[in-house]
Formats: structure tokens, C-alpha cells, sequence
């Protein structure tokens, strides 16, 4: 039938389809497993839907920390709410909140510690909230149950066997008699059951002496694990409603030689990172593998120049032939220069037969990421002194032309101009972008930083040491003072902090590394002097009471 003829009574496909969209869609609820708490854990498809949720729902507050991770990240409108400040909510209040949110085809997220159904007991929750209309996915995470004890260093290839037990509501009869016995058992609880374990514990036939792992905030960079008789188990001081690892068993006998994560040199430091705010994630990323939580506070925010034409012809010059170099002596300037050639609608190929330079890998790499592989990158010292020094002289015979475009940071000094032309080049500098002071971090990281809760800092530059004393003051003395260079260290000691560790090569990971294995090296100092290890925010004098 052609569209137009239907008969009287009838109904065209177009209005029934019509009735068939009419209203919006249901709400959609994707329950996520988050892991033990390590934000590495996530999977993509984790990552994904947080991004593009509506709302996002935490299971707990320490999942609020998982944002800080540079992959991971609610979209910009996205609600974030806390059930968990509500206190122990029913499954069905939750699916009602839930709902709520849900309301118009929204989707929400609902964050679950662990794994959703294995570790989180959600299925009543999901349940309520298909009655309420809604649909529901699960992303799968990593269960806590197997991922806690491979963080404390406990293998699960236990030849008598390893029972796993979820008892967050306490209770302990679900485990079995056999389960008790000689094998390994790992039992996921809160804090306010640790006495109900001891109990049902010794009842099942376990001597009060047996050695009991506990341990609190697992995955985590704050994980804390205790070594006790099951006997001291129900004194043990814990949040009562936070999660607790209990293991105990055969395979608790090789845990000190396989202690991988508590044992990593920076764990559990908190290291203050003052950048700008463009930078890549390299050094935090780095620090976070060596068991650090790194803080990021931003320095500098970088902006355009206050008069673009400079820039404008010099981009036109470089498609024009007027230049036989193009040199690179930051990320920033890479990120200038591809701005423009957006804006100007050209691309890397204009560059075809242009020498371009990088003055370290970082920006090497910041070029590869446009589609530019660098023709000259430093080799013993990458830094702008170490690319002047490996710079070829100018030859009439090889170099057709003789001017190099040098795109800069407003405030950069000019000593890299200067050795090229020393060596017979003509050098053409032009202001590609400003650095200018950021906006101060919130009241708590100044104070945090101003009375030593910060156990180190990192600096990249001169430049972030000059801008943090600036808009937070001055790290506390005890924070071990670590620097990208010499020029770097040499900015600490004019404003008064003793710099501890000054990394080999101007490198961020370098300096990561350089901090680690000091940290690595004062602790073995200290336990050869028989001395506690603590952390350097943990050697602080005591306030005095008023």
C-alpha cells in the first residue's frame, strides 16, 4: 500500500510507530564493580560508564578517591551522591533513591566495592529496582575476596585448599565445619564483627593462638595489614563499619618473602606534585606505581599570547619555506603550534621537509602524538643547555637556509638563542603561549602543605617551585624536597627549602624513580640502626595544647 491510501480505519505504519516512541525511556542503573580499591583495577568498560553517566552512586566514601585518577572521571554535569552518608540503608531504599535518579532515561551508575553480585550482595538491590521500572547491566569487577590476599602476599594455591567467605553482615554460620579446618580461609567482614569471628572461630575448633592476618583498606595506598593471634583479633581497633580481610591458614607461612605491595618504597607517602596545570601525568602515574598517592596541585595555567599576529606569521612561514628548523622546547609549545595549524585548517604533513628538534622525550613524544618524528632529540642532557650543545653548526653547503623558529613561553630565558647563533644560525623566537600564576589550591592543601602533612614534594621546574611558595607557601621542613634538575634545586635553596634528592636526567620519571629509591635506601638505614620507619609527615612535633 503507498503511503497516503490507507482506508478508513486504518492505521499508517508512521502513526503507529509514533505511538510505539511515545514517552521517555526507562531509567537505566549499571551496577560497576570498583575492585579492592586500587583505581588501576577498573576496566574499560568501567571507565566508559562512569564518563558518561548521569549520576554516579558510591557504595562507599573512599570511592569519591577514585576520581583522582587521570582515567577516570564523571562527565561534567554528572550528580555524585554518597548512599554511604546515609548510614545502612535497605536494598529497597536504595533502589527507591536510585530510581529518583533515574527518572527520565537517565542513566546511573551505582559504584560497588569489589565485585557487584560476589562482594557487593546487591542482587536484592537490582531486583527492587527492576520492579521499579528500571533497567539494570553489571559490570563485573575484581573480587576482593581474591584480589586482598594477593596484595598482602598470600598465595591462593594452597595445596590444603582455600575457602573464600563474604560475612559483611556478620554472619559466620555460612561457614562450614571443613572450612575451619587445617586450609586457608579468607573472610571479607566489617569491623563491628571481629569479636562475632573470634567466637564462631574458636567454637569451630581453632586454637585462640592461631596466627590471623587482618587487614583494613586493602588495595588501596593506605592498606594496613596486622599480623596477631585470632585470640587478639576482637580488640583489634577498626572502623566499625569498614571493610575488613581476615586470612588465616596454611598459606599465611610464605606472606613476609611475598609482601610485594606494602613493602613498595613510596608506600602509603603522600607526595605533593606543583605542575602546570597542561602537563601529562607521567611523574603522578609513576609515583602512584612505587605505591605513592600523589597529589597534583596546578602552578601555572598557561594561556595564549596577548597578541597572536607574531605567531600567526611565523605558522605561515614554516608552510612558506622560511625555515630549515623548527625547535621544540616544551609540550606547551608543541600544543601551540598544533593549535595554530588547526585554526589555520593544515595538519603535519605542511611540515614535510622542515627539520624539527625536541629538547627532551617528553616533547619528543608530545610531537609523535601529531605525527612528527623528531630529527634531533638530546641525548646526554635534555635540557635546552644539552640541545645547544648537540645542535649541528650551520653549512652554507648542506643548509639551504639558515633561520631557526623558535616557539616560547613568555618568561624563557634566551641561552639557547644565543649558542645557535654562536653556531652561524639565524634564530627567530616568538611568544607561543604565557605562563601565568594559578589560582591557590583549597584551604586544606595549603594547610596540608604548610604543616608537613605531605611526606614529599616534587618539583619539575623552577618556575612550580616559584609559583607554590607563591600561592600556598612554603613546604614544611620535614617534607623530603625532590628536583627535575640543577636549575630546579638551585630555586629551592633561594627560597629556603634543603633539597634531598635531585634526579640524574631532567626527566619526570627519572625524578619519580630518584625519590623512590632514596626512600628505599633511608629505610634500610633505618632499620640497620634498629630505628622505626616512619614517614616523614610522621616525624612532626606534636602540637602544643593551648
Amino acid at each position: 500500500m503507498k503511503a497516503g491510501t490507507a482506508g478508513k480505519g486504518s492505521t499508517t505504519p508512521s502513526a503507529s510507530l509514533d505511538r510505539l516512541v511515545a514517552g521517555p525511556p526507562p531509567g537505566h542503573v549499571i551496577y560497576v564493580g570498583t575492585g579492592p580499591g586500587d583505581p588501576e583495577l577498573l576496566t574499560l568498560g568501567a571507565v566508559r560508564a562512569i564518563a558518561e553517566a548521569a549520576a554516579v552512586v558510591l557504595d562507599t566514601p573512599e570511592q569519591r578517591e577514585l576520581f583522582n585518577h587521570a582515567a577516570i572521571s564523571p562527565g561534567g554535569e554528572a550528580e555524585v551522591v554518597d548512599l554511604s552518608a546515609e548510614g545502612r540503608l535497605r536494598p529497597s531504599v536504595r533502589a527507591k533513591k536510585i530510581a529518583k535518579l533515574a527518572r527520565g532515561g537517565k542513566r546511573v551508575v551505582r559504584l560497588v566495592a569489589g565485585d557487584p553480585f560476589l562482594d557487593g550482595g546487591v542482587a536484592e538491590e537490582a531486583a527492587a529496582c527492576v520492579r521499579a521500572g528500571l533497567a539494570f547491566e553489571v559490570i563485573p569487577g575484581v573480587s576482593s575476596l581474591t584480589a586482598i590476599p594477593e596484595y598482602v602476599g598470600i598465595s591462593m594455591s594452597s595445596p590444603s585448599g582455600v575457602h573464600f567467605v563474604s560475612a559483611l553482615n556478620g554472619e559466620f554460620t555460612k561457614v562450614g565445619a571443613s572450612q575451619w579446618g587445617e586450609g586457608t580461609l579468607v573472610i571479607a567482614t566489617r569491623g563491628q564483627h571481629l569479636a562475632a569471628f573470634v567466637e564462631a572461630a574458636l567454637s569451630a575448633g581453632r586454637d585462640a593462638e592461631d596466627e590471623v592476618v587482618v587487614t583494613s583498606r586493602g588495595g588501596s595506598n593506605q592498606q594496613s595489614s596486622v599480623v596477631m593471634s585470632l585470640a587478639e583479633v576482637q580488640t583489634f581497633e577498626s572502623d566499625a563499619d569498614g571493610r575488613i580481610h581476615l586470612m588465616l591458614g596454611a598459606a599465611l607461612q610464605n606472606r613476609e618473602e611475598l609482601a610485594w605491595y606494602e613493602s613498595k618504597p613510596l608506600f602509603g607517602w603522600r607526595v605533593l606534585v606543583p605542575r602546570t596545570k597542561d602537563d601529562a601525568t607521567q611523574i603522578a602515574n609513576r609515583l602512584r606505581g612505587h605505591g605513592a598517592d600523589p597529589e597534583e596541585v596546578g602552578t601555572i595555567s598557561v594561556e595564549p599570547p596577548r597578541t597572536p599576529q607574531q605567531m600567526d606569521r611565523a605558522i605561515k612561514g614554516l608552510v612558506a619555506g622560511r625555515y630549515e628548523w623548527l625547535c621544540f622546547t616544551s609540550v606547551n609549545a608543541v600544543k601551540a603550534v598544533r593549535e595554530k595549524f588547526d585554526h589555520f585548517g593544515l595538519d603535519a604533513r605542511d611540515l614535510s621537509g622542515l627539520k624539527v628538534a625536541a629538547v627532551n622525550a617528553e616533547t619528543a613524544q608530545a610531537m609523535r602524538d601529531w605525527g612528527i618524528e623528531p630529527d634531533l632529540v638530546p641525548v646526554r642532557e635534555q635540557t635546552a643547555h644539552g640541545l645547544g650543545e648537540e645542535w649541528p653548526p650551520y653549512d652554507d653547503v648542506l643548509d639551504p637556509i639558515n633561520r631557526i623558529f623558535v616557539p616560547r613561553a613568555d618568561l624563557a630565558t634566551e641561552q639557547l638563542a644565543a649558542t645557535l647563533v654562536e653556531l652561524g644560525w639565524e634564530v627567530e623566537e616568538v611568544t607561543a603561549y604565557r605562563t601565568v600564576r594559578a589560582a591557590p589550591p583549597p584551604v586544606e592543601v595549603r594547610e596540608a602543605i604548610k604543616s608537613g602533612d605531605f611526606d614529599a614534594v616534587c618539583f619539575t621546574s623552577s618556575s612550580t617551585v616559584r609559583n607554590l611558595v607563591g600561592i600556598a607557601g612554603k613546604p614544611h621542613a620535614n617534607t623530603l624536597v625532590a628536583a627535575i634538575g640543577q636549575a630546579t634545586a638551585e630555586a629551592c635553596e633561594e627560597h629556603g627549602l634543603t633539597v634531598s634528592v635531585v634526579a640524574a636526567e631532567p626527566d619526570p620519571v627519572v625524578l619519580a624513580d630518584a625519590l623512590a629509591t632514596f626512600a628505599a635506601e633511608r629505610r634500610t638505614e633505618l632499620e640497620e640502626q634498629g630505628e622505626p620507619v616512619l614517614k616523614p609527615s610522621e616525624l612532626k612535633q606534636p602540637r602544643r595544647r593551648r
